[in-house]
């Protein structure tokens, strides 16, 4: 989930500042020699599927897109384990929004974070809507996507800045920002409802794997230390609580529910087999805003936890093939 201009304004942290905050992306169509029988997989999703942050690998193809696809993220861990299986043909993109998966073309970032850090290869062209890479011969869609359209890393952005300025009490983003997000989640089902039929229609014959948010927020709040940048930085306990409650798990629900109405469609559950993992817990499987020394990591998935992703995912495919 990244748009990072603001958010590096916001951390103001000099090790997350530091040159090479984040590593370059590809283009990553990972293609194997495929046998006349294997099963065409195809993965859509935002930053939590393309992997973007070093935590979750290195970049890995050329030339580079913008879109920060990284070789630890789930589907290229699930293509190594299956790749005699599956020939894996990998699209998603940090900052895709459901709109960029069904039908809007995408203009990736890639590592331009002025003033703080230039790509060379900026401004990179419009990458086409992810639902292109599918067709009447795909056999599995994994799809992972929800968090930008709901504005989920604007939310931490703004609940960061307001509980800074609140010395760490209450629950000043709650109080400012509750009011709109039911119909931020309305826009969502929406919308995962249009693109799973847009999905259906262009690969008829394929299953879609509907794949949920990982725990990011613990339920136990009190892990959470108030001003630590490799978690959760300024955003008081209380905010914590709301953007678990009110924003995480109603994402997920609806996610889940979208999937519920489609026949060719299933979901992928993250959230439960990664409850004590969380941003706050000492065996983490998300980053913070800051992976230490001196990486922007935005709360992303680290490559503990796109390989808990990849085995999940991976059940599933090999069910949906079954």
């Amino acid at each position: 989930m990244a748009r990072f201009r603001t958010r590096l304004a916001l951390l103001g942290s000099a090790a997350a500042l530091a040159a090479g905050v984040l590593a370059p992306a590809q283009f990553a169509g990972a293609h194997h020699a495929a046998a006349a029988d294997d099963y065409q997989w195809v993965a859509l999703g935002d930053s939590y599927t393309a992997g973007v942050i070093r935590a979750a690998g290195n970049v890995f193809e050329f030339p580079r897109d913008g879109c920060e696809r990284t070789d630890r993220s789930y589907p290229q861990v699930i293509d190594r384990d299956l790749g005699g299986l599956f020939e894996l043909t990998d699209v998603s993109c940090g900052a895709a929004t459901i709109a960029d998966v069904t039908d809007t073309p995408q203009h990736p970032i890639g590592r331009h974070l002025p003033p703080y850090s230039e790509d060379p290869d900026y401004p990179f062209p419009a990458v086409p809507p992810q639902s292109e890479a599918v067709g009447p011969d795909t056999d599995i869609i994994t799809v992972g996507v929800g968090g930008n359209t709901l504005g989920f890393d604007d939310f931490l952005t703004k609940c960061a800045q307001l509980g800074g300025e609140n010395d760490g009490k209450g629950t000043p983003c709650k109080d400012a920002l509750a009011a709109g997000v039911p119909a931020r989640l309305r826009t969502v089902r929406q919308q995962y409802d249009r693109m799973l039929t847009v999905l259906h229609d262009r690969a008829p014959k394929a299953k879609i794997l509907a794949v949920g948010y990982p725990t990011v927020i613990p339920h136990d709040t009190s892990r959470c230390t108030f001003g630590d940048l490799t978690q959760f930085g300024t955003i008081t306990r209380g905010d914590l609580d709301w953007l678990r409650a009110a924003l995480v798990e109603p994402l997920d629900k609806a996610i889940q529910d979208s999937a519920g109405t489609q026949e060719a469609a299933g979901y992928v559950d993250l959230s439960t087999p990664s409850q004590h993992h969380s941003v706050c817990d000492d065996s983490k499987w998300v980053e913070g805003f800051v992976t230490l020394p001196d990486q922007l990591s935005f709360v992303h998935p680290n490559a503990l936890g796109h390989r808990n992703a990849a085995d999940h995912v991976e059940e599933a495919l090999l069910n949906a093939i079954g």
